[in-house]
């Protein structure tokens, strides 16, 4: 695994909560986020880094996207 940065849009609540919409990965390809079912505070085990740990749904599949001192990453397989 490796620790992948990319681009996201998002909105704020009204509170503050950071809510991702859009990820942008490396090569360019845009991936909507239907959905986040979590967000907490949370280590990558597999990768490093600590932050807040959104769980979210991108069409069929799940996966976490990490906010860790104002920037975005993935965990990516090799």
């Amino acid at each position: 695994m490796r620790k992948v940065y990319v681009k996201v849009n998002a909105d704020f609540d009204s509170a503050g909560n950071i809510i991702p919409r859009v990820i942008t990965w490396e090569d360019g390809r845009r991936y909507s986020v239907d959905r986040v079912t979590e967000c907490r505070p949370a280590a990558s085990l597999k990768v490093g880094g600590h932050g807040l740990r959104y769980r979210c749904r991108i069409g069929r599949m799940e996966s976490y996207l990490f906010y860790e001192e104002g920037k975005w990453f993935v965990e990516a397989k090799q």
